[in-house]
């Protein structure tokens, strides 16, 4: 009997530590697992979904501020979501000419901290339907909510959806969204 129920406590001890580990399980991102243990730059790079964010932040030499201890809230734009821009603008973007309008919109991407959805949602409601945060860039970005997901709204009045979140990262947090804001 003492044996049977110390097994049966062992199983379930199993168990609820199973359970425990694939719901702290971060979300994959585009189908390539993302580790809680690795920072925003060594995940980003194994994303299928994310090459032309990567090459941007490294044409911008972004690389060690996005490695560093931070944390960061990264809000990354997908290749899709870059696709959505006009024909030549990330070519352009990544001229070394162009690399403080780049850093600029990189960095209106990010937000000091680390900021969960739990978070947004929380303050989005505390703050009648919209929160604003301020981004490494200088400028805010608006969040609200619509249709129960997370909506961010730039300053020239584009939008963006979170269409992954919390992707926490060892230095923060991204977020994946489907559209490029604009500062």
């Amino acid at each position: 009997m003492k044996k049977s129920l110390l097994t049966a406590i062992a199983g379930v001890s199993l168990a609820i530590t199973s359970m425990t580990a694939l719901a702290q399980k971060d979300p994959d991102v585009g189908g390539a697992p993302m580790f809680a243990s690795k920072n925003i730059i060594q995940n980003a790079v194994n994303s299928p979904v994310h090459k032309t964010l990567v090459a941007a932040v490294k044409a911008a030499g972004l690389v060690d501020t996005l490695e560093g201890p931070g944390p960061f809230t990264v809000f990354a734009p997908t290749d899709d979501a870059f696709a959505k821009l006009p024909a030549g603008t990330v070519d352009n973007l990544v001229q070394p000419e162009n690399k403080a309008t780049l850093v600029k919109i990189l960095e209106y991407h990010v937000i000091a901290g680390k900021i969960t959805s739990k978070d947004l949602i929380k303050w989005i409601k505390k703050g009648g339907g919209t929160y604003s945060a301020k981004t490494l860039e200088g400028d805010s970005l608006t969040f609200s909510l619509d249709m129960g997901k997370v909506k961010i709204t730039d300053d020239k009045g584009g939008s963006a959806y979170v269409t992954t979140a919390d992707v926490i990262q060892s230095n923060g947090v991204i977020h994946v969204i489907d559209s490029v804001l604009m500062p």
